[in-house]
């Protein structure tokens, strides 16, 4: 008998105490499969299926109006499985999708009529390489086109290497997870600086999401909260948060969604930061010409 994949995302999240604010966004979440219709990418550990029926209920249960899809490198170039989900809102949730430099105009434009608003490259070493830095700042100009942005997945290590790259970028910018940063190394570290001063260009955006992955600590992730305090208190207006839902290639323990809900109210403790973290910000940053208002 052939194991099965085990789920990464938490069986039955907490109810937040939390009480988010009207229209809240999740900026950072995906789906997986159900790989008998969205096969993943061969040659790659399958994840447990992740499908969209169950991302809405996480966000009835926890609060969310509003979310981005970022399209998973398990399922490759093939976006049909967040073009799906996309589709089963109606235009409430909006997309971002994985593609090569070399993705045809044709393509993009199905994919921004579809509620696609930027594409994701990956700097990890735990992800199979794409394209170069210097690539992909030379394809910007061709998302600028479509109002679109890029998003950049990238280790912490990288970042002053890549600083001079990104700030050519002709659109916004958008550094997942607060750069992986490694909370372990206290907020004075090197590679934090370089994002704080990164952001202090008015091009650039930054999610507020991942303190699960930068604690070292574990729950509830006490050591991660001063770097996305810190972000929110200094640039409110360009902060975005999201759950990171299922949580792929999460070492144990699960995150509890309910729990990173709450974390919000440490990460911005007021309401207006709240406001604008959750509502106002990836309003702008994610609103297309077709966007509902």
């Amino acid at each position: 008998m052939t194991d099965m994949p085990v789920p990464t995302f938490h069986p039955s999240p907490s109810k937040p105490k939390l009480r988010l604010p009207a229209g809240a966004w999740d900026t950072h979440c995906h789906v997986f499969g159900p790989q008998k219709r969205f096969p993943y990418v061969a040659g790659r550990p399958a994840p447990a299926d992740a499908p969209k029926e169950k991302l809405f209920t996480l966000h009835a249960h926890i609060g969310i109006e509003r979310c981005v899809i970022v399209h998973t490198s398990n399922h490759g170039f093939d976006t049909r499985a967040t073009e799906d989900a996309l589709n089963a809102r109606g235009g409430g949730y909006r997309g971002i999708a994985l593609a090569p430099v070399s993705v045809s105009d044709e393509d993009m434009q199905r994919l921004d009529a579809l509620g696609f608003t930027g594409v994701r490259f990956h700097y990890m070493g735990h992800l199979a390489k794409g394209d170069s830095i210097e690539d992909v700042i030379a394809f910007a100009p061709r998302l600028a086109r479509l109002g679109w942005h890029l998003e950049i997945h990238i280790e912490s290590g990288l970042i002053a290497s890549m600083e001079p790259h990104l700030r050519r970028s002709a659109v916004p910018v958008v550094i997942d997870h607060m750069g992986r940063i490694d909370a372990g190394l206290g907020v004075g570290q090197p590679a934090f600086e370089h994002l704080l001063e990164l952001m202090r260009d008015d091009r650039f955006w930054v999610k507020v999401s991942g303190c699960d992955r930068a604690s070292r600590a574990g729950p509830p992730y006490a050591d991660a909260v001063p770097f996305a305090r810190a972000l929110v208190a200094e640039f409110p207006d360009r902060c975005v948060w999201g759950t990171d839902w299922p949580h792929p290639n999460h070492a144990p323990p699960v995150p509890d969604d309910g729990a990173l809900v709450d974390l919000i109210a440490e990460i911005a403790p007021t309401e207006a930061q709240r406001q604008k973290l959750l509502v106002d910000n990836p309003r702008r940053l994610y609103a297309t010409k077709s966007a509902p208002n």
